[in-house]
């Protein structure tokens, strides 16, 4: 009888293991940070391929492209997003952050998962610098659950000054937002700048603090300036985190992050 108690146990929290596991299916995320570098690959082409074969390997939900060129003449005149949203079977969208090259220039969003809406968020920047902009969707997951995510590009220059203030902006006006908040991209920050640190007073980060795993550049790597943040912390678990280390399509490493959004 003792035994006979013990399988049904058993047999009750495999089950209850399987079911945990199936309803929590719909609220894990996949996500993809990744500066493409304007289209062009390490060999100098347009292989559009090359750079789709990225995305497609790692299967992600969400993609925030930095570096999107929107019909330059540098990028042979490629809607990039479209283009690599077609190959990888993603919904695409771009949002400009300035006129470029006969075109413009800016943020690039694939997606599984269609849009509720989107927005261009202009972020500031001191006269004669690149202007910036964070490019965000609000979707719904098979779950039913709805949530925000944003690409964004900050500033490259070395001093941090406008990176800090695009840090500010970002926490002011995405930490306002409805639903749990996914940010993700090219921070030109590396962990413990005051840019991050910024960020992280309401982000909870993806990385491992005392072991983070660097992103740039792809040849070999020697700094982590490649991000996923998560809003609110309490909402978020991280799971999984991996450096797609890929020498040709970027100058940059893809950075993929697997999340699970936790109950309210």
């Amino acid at each position: 009888m003792k035994s006979l108690f013990t399988l049904f146990t058993i047999v009750l929290l495999t089950i209850n293991f399987v079911w945990s596991q199936k309803s929590n299916d719909g609220k894990i995320i996949k996500i993809l940070s990744f500066n493409i570098y304007h289209g062009e690959t390490m060999k100098g082409n347009f292989d559009l391929d090359v750079i789709a074969k990225v995305i497609i390997d790692a299967n992600p939900d969400f993609v925030a492209l930095q570096e999107v060129d929107f019909k330059t003449d540098r990028a042979k005149n490629y809607d990039l997003v479209t283009e690599l949203g077609w190959r990888a079977k993603l919904a695409p969208v771009f949002a400009r952050a300035m006129e470029f090259d006969g075109g413009e220039y800016g943020e690039g969003v694939l997606s599984k998962y269609s849009f509720l809406n989107t927005r261009n968020v202009s972020l500031p920047y001191s006269p004669g610098n690149e202007s910036r902009a964070a490019l965000e969707i609000t979707t719904v997951l098979r779950s039913g659950d709805t949530i925000s995510f944003i690409g964004t590009h900050l500033d490259h220059l070395k001093d941090e000054v406008d990176r800090i203030s695009q840090a500010k902006e970002i926490n002011r006006v995405f930490t306002k937002n409805r639903y749990p908040t996914i940010l993700t991209g090219d921070l030109n920050a590396v962990p413990g700048s005051k840019t991050i640190n910024v960020l992280e007073e309401k982000w909870k980060s993806s990385y491992d603090k005392k072991n983070p795993k660097f992103t740039f550049p792809s040849d070999k790597p020697n700094r982590k300036i490649d991000y996923v943040m998560l809003y609110p912390k309490s909402r978020w678990k991280v799971l999984k985190t991996e450096v797609i280390q890929d020498t040709i399509a970027s100058d940059h490493c893809a950075y993929l992050v697997t999340v699970m959004l936790l109950d309210d």
